[in-house]
């Protein structure tokens, strides 16, 4: 390097170092990564830097002083931002933005309320680099250098570069090895290669799932449906049936928890209408959501197909013009009026174009419901007028129909009018825990009325009503009020077991009973067509029928972690239920093939559109 450079530091190297501290910073301080020993530690600290290097080295080759400053200005602005809506989104899904999930522009409107608390006033502190290098670039400072280097320079700093990325890849593989093959365990990634490097990552594997539908052909559909055959879990012959020719209403219950069942705040029960309802129905009381960052889309998706959703995106975003083999669609070939009814704007979520793909017949939207500022708070409609006029709707619909209903009001960040509140809220630090509380309560007293308006209408005696948590409404980032609600630390067991959501099949006339067997959302579509005497033994899915003798206690969740009739894995690690702590992995180990194989299948089936190729008639033959 030249004499006058000896004492100065080049520009470049100020906003790397800047943007690079802030990111380690913000590791440390807005995401809950664990970090197991000091190998990790420094893998999370160098990790944004070889990007860092390379991204703001490409300044380096531009010869006007004006060209670079402005290339420096707008880059550091711009990996700020997206550093910063990482944090915003993690605080909230307690997960990192995906490249799908930006393309989702349509449901930016509708978040309202849900981003604006996530926002906190000292965000600023977020872009506190980018206002320093614009004084810089204004003031010029004398110890810092503002002009280009040598040829031979500009080599040594990519040589720097490079052997950077190189010692991060390197030492990520040997702490966690086949680390870029685990692509559904994004927090592994970001603390392995850092969020630069995972988003650049993202976007090869968006190009790459872009072109599997090309490429693939209906030979790739044989061992998926040698798998789903071998896997089939033969109906009960006692309920096979029991509901044929019965409605089906299906209600999705925004946010719901199971951790809310039975149990009280203030000494007040949560769920008094829940708590009965349940008594005369088959409840499932070891049921898990199995979402991923579609949310209640995905969850949609899951009751619909037997499928796992995405682990980046929603399906119902990116996969919306595929063939499925849906539950509705199976209810339209058998007779039924198929239609999905929510009182939001039809194109949240992408449903208007989705909803076709899957067969229903009819949406109700939000054009077809009386929404008006007296009956509407936080996302929307209210539930208690939502299933009133949704009742009327029923009534009205060709015998028999498949209903499938969304509520809206138990939502974050869990707003809700006085009026409205039965129940006190919880005292903690957390005012969307302490919030949440009330509008569970309120949810449960809307399905009460739902039930009584069923009977009243006389369509109560005529339909099978299921009922399912969509996801979880209370995060990771709230573990410490959650902590002091239960009374216990959040370790990933306890984490992991707050996943299960309600779920419960009512029959009218029929004895209720309590199921206690590991299961999730993707069996549902099989229960449910199993109980109207639908078989499904030639449909490609991967959830089984709960009521079978032949059924497996497995609940699988779209990042990898999984739950057994024994055992939970989860943070890597294989938890014992019967003392909640760490055990040997080899207990979790038989069923870990099955879980990747799973989570390989679905994602080929979505990626590939490989049920274009299937023939259900040839299947049956």
């Amino acid at each position: 390097m030249k004499k006058s450079f000896r004492n100065k530091i080049t520009l470049i190297t100020v906003v790397v170092l800047f943007l690079w501290l802030k990111t380690y910073i913000a590791y440390k301080t807005s995401f809950h990564m664990d970090i197991e020993n000091p190998m990790q530690q420094f893998i999370l600290f160098i990790n944004p830097l070889s990007f860092l290097l390379f991204i703001f080295g490409i300044a380096l080759f531009f010869k006007r002083e004006k060209v670079r400053n402005r290339y420096l200005m707008t880059m550091s602005f711009l990996l700020s931002f997206l550093l910063y809506a990482n944090v915003v989104f993690y605080r909230f899904f307690n997960d990192f933005i995906t490249l799908p999930l930006l393309f989702q522009t349509s449901n930016f409107a509708d978040l309202g309320n849900s981003a604006w608390e996530e926002f906190k006033w000292y965000d600023i502190f977020y872009f506190i680099d980018v206002i320093l290098l614009g004084f810089m670039l204004k003031f010029k400072p004398s110890i810092i250098s503002f002009k280009t280097l040598s040829k031979m320079n500009r080599r040594a700093y990519f040589l720097i570069a490079t052997a950077m990325l190189f010692l991060n890849l390197g030492l990520s593989e040997v702490e966690r090895p086949q680390l870029l093959t685990r692509t559904f365990d994004r927090e592994m990634l970001v603390k392995n290669i850092g969020t630069y490097n995972y988003h650049l990552y993202d976007v090869l594997l968006q190009s790459k799932s872009s072109a599997q539908r090309a490429l693939a052909d209906g030979s790739e559909l044989v061992d998926i449906e040698n798998y789903v055959d071998a896997s089939y879990a033969k109906p009960n012959d006692e309920l096979f049936g029991i509901a044929k020719g019965k409605n089906v209403i299906v209600v999705s219950v925004e946010s719901t928890q199971n951790f809310v069942i039975n149990n009280k705040v203030n000494d007040q029960e949560i769920t008094p209408f829940l708590n009965q309802f349940i008594k005369e129905s088959f409840y499932f009381d070891n049921f898990y959501h199995q979402t991923g960052q579609g949310k209640t889309s995905d969850a949609e998706f899951l009751v619909e197909n037997s499928l796992y959703p995405l682990s980046r995106g929603a399906v119902f975003f990116t996969h919306s013009g595929n063939q499925f083999n849906s539950l509705a669609e199976r209810l339209q070939e058998n007779g039924y009026f198929t239609n999905a009814m929510h009182a939001n704007n039809r194109s949240f979520w992408n449903r208007d174009i989705m909803y076709k793909s899957l067969s229903y017949e009819r949406f109700y939207d939000v054009k077809d419901y009386d929404v008006n500022e007296d009956n509407s708070v936080n996302w929307g409609m209210k539930d208690i007028p939502f299933f009133e006029q949704s009742v009327e709707h029923m009534k009205e619909m060709k015998k028999p129909f498949y209903s499938k209903l969304i509520t809206l009001t138990n939502h974050h960040p869990f707003y809700y009018d006085k009026e409205d509140q039965f129940i006190d809220e919880f005292n903690s630090n957390s005012g969307t825990l302490n919030r949440y509380f009330v509008t569970v309560r309120y949810t449960d007293e809307s399905l009460k009325r739902f039930i009584e308006e069923l009977k009243e209408s006389g369509i109560y005696e005529d339909s099978i009503i299921v009922m399912y948590g969509d996801h979880y409404g209370i995060s990771e980032n709230h573990n410490e009020a959650m902590s002091q609600y239960l009374g216990k630390d959040i370790t990933p067991f306890v984490s992991t077991q707050l996943q299960k959501v309600p779920f419960l099949i009512h029959i009218p006339g029929t004895e209720g009973k309590v199921i206690s067997k590991v299961s999730g959302q993707i069996d549902i579509r099989p229960t449910i067509l199993h109980l109207l005497g639908i078989n499904t033994k030639n449909d490609i899915q991967l959830g089984h029928d709960l009521f079978s003798e032949d059924n497996d206690d497995l609940a699988v969740f779209r990042d990898g972690r999984f739950v057994t009739k024994d055992y939970v894995y989860a943070d890597n690690k294989c938890w014992d239920k019967s003392t909640e702590e760490v055990t040997d992995k080899k207990y979790c180990e038989p069923y870990m093939e099955k879980v990747a194989t799973e989570l390989e299948y679905s994602d080929r089936i979505i990626y590939g559109d490989l049920l274009r190729f299937f023939d259900p008639d040839k299947a049956k033959k």
